[in-house]
């Protein structure tokens, strides 16, 4: 479960120019299986579920919980954003920090959508919790997840070597906007 603190939750939906961000509905159910049991997503993640345990257990309305979004691209669901707390699990540099998660369905890979929806979160979570570090841990291994990590402004904490490869933590840290 997520910790955002005093964060209200569902928030409105939050739009950018191609995507919404909004909470889980129970249309989004199949795309959630199909997320999880894909090869290509959990690539980097220890693999994916299968699919017949993911149709028994995927409730009805999935992970409804705060800091769980569905990314929408015209009506449909295309991914998922999680911001959730960084917990004793982690890497102690991260614990406490909130830790941003994504997951996309490979047929909308390398349209920018991931950088959109990250971009879109990261901004709403600024607001929502003022001054909030946020960490993204991945496979030095994933090219496309560090290449983003980047883009969003995530810097080098450290590497190590967890579930037989090299992870990286990267932190972004709160920036003051000027005009």
């Amino acid at each position: 479960m997520s910790d955002l603190g005093p964060v209200a939750w569902p928030p409105a939906p939050i739009r950018t120019e191609r995507l919404m961000l909004r909470e889980p509905e129970t249309r989004d159910r199949a795309a959630f299986i199909e997320l999880l049991a894909s090869p290509e997503v959990h690539a980097y993640l220890g693999g994916p579920r299968p699919r017949g345990e993911l149709e028994r257990e995927t409730p009805e309305v999935p992970e409804r919980w705060p800091g769980s979004f569905v990314v929408d691209l015209d009506g449909a669901m295309i991914g998922q954003i999680l911001l959730r707390r960084a917990n004793e699990h982690h890497r102690p540099a991260a614990v406490g920090k909130v830790d941003l998660g994504y997951l996309f369905l490979p047929r909308v890979w390398g349209c920018g959508y991931a950088a959109e929806a990250c971009a879109a979160a990261l901004a709403w979570l600024a607001d929502a919790l003022p001054g909030e570090p946020v960490v993204l841990a991945t496979q030095t291994a994933n090219l496309g997840s560090m290449r983003l990590a980047t883009k969003l402004g995530f810097t080098e904490v450290e590497r190590y070597e967890a579930w037989g490869a090299e992870q990286w933590l990267g932190m972004r840290s709160p920036v003051a906007l000027s005009d």
